[in-house]
């Protein structure tokens, strides 16, 4: 007798948004708020797990591959409140022994004997947001913090056993010159980080650079810098596996978000985060949490809470698969939405005759020139 296959569930990560930073950098379009201390940290932690909980109730026992504490400026948090975090977590989650543990750290001097206290605690991946090491730079984009601060906190690193960090570096910053840009990303190489994340600053509308009248790089200067650099990043030993990221070895590539890219799950925990939970009958929940701190210490943890139509899931998966570097086969298509080719095949043809997409191999590949024109491509499957 014919047994029907079991449905096997993607692979679940945990994202935990600490939504504070000292000060909201013009640039950022992330959800986060001044800091202030009139919500203890214990209090918003207690919050946090209490959220966790009523999550896990619909992700059917599987097994956490990773945890990302972002923000906002998760570094803000004290060594304890932190390692008291992944304590509660653990006894309440199915770990996985291999997890790969995230922080983002804020370079400034404070976070030099924090950093190692972290790695104590459990975290296992850092990620520094340098953006850049030119002074006057940082003064542009209105970063609280020099270039000396930085070097300090990334030499701290280098006592960390079996270190894994990451250094965000940015280009196309407001009177950046094309050297400046390669000098950064130079600066970043010979300080030897296992990971490096190399992107371009976007001006988002819900920004304080989008009112303002700033003198960005041309086209031209952009085009130059993203060639060039990646030429750099090559030579110097770092492989490129998706738009932004590039790894010295295939061990560092970021877990956590490669889980995303993927298509995979993910619980969205504390103000503004978002989650993706696909259940055994084959639907894709998706949370919004309570963007409010103060609502959302009333134990209002969602905001918002749906199941994704068909419709729009192939737009989901590929806005994730399309920035990764490998061909996108068929079957895995089919495996990730639980949809059948058929149905998005008059948009794949578009795309082929636009020139963004060629098949191989029963893979989509995408082009040099889809890759130019990524969010055209895109905008085919909305």
């Amino acid at each position: 007798m014919y047994k029907k296959k079991k449905y096997i569930l993607p692979p679940i990560s945990l994202y935990i948004h600490i939504p504070w930073c000292i000060k909201k950098c013009p640039y950022c379009d992330f959800h986060s708020y001044k800091y202030s201390k009139k919500i203890s940290e214990d209090k918003y932690i207690y919050h946090i797990i209490k959220d966790l909980k009523k999550d896990i109730k619909i992700i059917e026992n599987r097994e956490i591959k990773s945890i990302f504490i972002g923000g906002g400026t998760p570094s803000l948090l004290k060594s304890n409140t932190i390692k008291l975090l992944i304590l509660k977590i653990k006894k309440i989650m199915h770990i996985s022994k291999k997890i790969e543990i995230s922080i983002e750290i804020n370079p400034d001097d404070h976070q030099k004997k924090k950093i190692i206290e972290y790695h104590n605690a459990g975290v296992n991946r850092f990620s520094i947001g340098v953006q850049t090491f030119k002074n006057n730079l940082l003064k542009k984009i209105e970063r609280n913090y020099e270039k000396k601060s930085v070097i300090k906190l990334i030499n701290v690193t280098k006592n960390i056993e079996n270190r894994n960090l990451n250094i965000d570096i940015m280009y196309g910053l407001p009177q950046q010159t094309i050297q400046d840009a390669l000098d950064d990303l130079i600066q970043t190489i010979n300080l030897k980080p296992e990971h490096i994340s190399w992107y371009q600053l976007d001006i988002e509308p819900n920004t304080q650079f989008y009112t303002k009248n700033i003198s960005l790089p041309s086209i031209v200067d952009i085009k130059k810098i993203s060639s060039r650099g990646k030429r750099i990043l090559k030579k110097s030993g770092y492989k490129q596996y998706e738009i932004s990221a590039f790894s010295r070895e295939k061990k560092y590539q970021c877990i956590h978000n490669l889980n995303y890219w993927n298509f995979g799950d993910y619980i969205g925990i504390g103000c503004g985060a978002h989650g993706k939970i696909t259940q055994l009958n084959k639907k894709i929940i998706r949370t919004i949490k309570t963007k409010n701190d103060y609502m959302y210490i009333q134990k209002n943890y969602i905001e918002k809470k749906y199941i994704v139509s068909k419709k729009d899931i192939p737009f989901e998966f590929f806005l994730n698969k399309f920035r990764l570097l490998k061909p996108i086969s068929y079957s895995n298509f089919e495996n990730s939405t639980n949809l059948k080719i058929k149905i998005i095949q008059e948009k794949i043809l578009t795309a082929k005759k636009k020139g963004y997409l060629i098949d191989k191999n029963n893979c989509w590949n995408v082009t040099p020139y889809g890759r130019k024109h990524l969010n055209s491509l895109l905008s085919i499957f909305i």
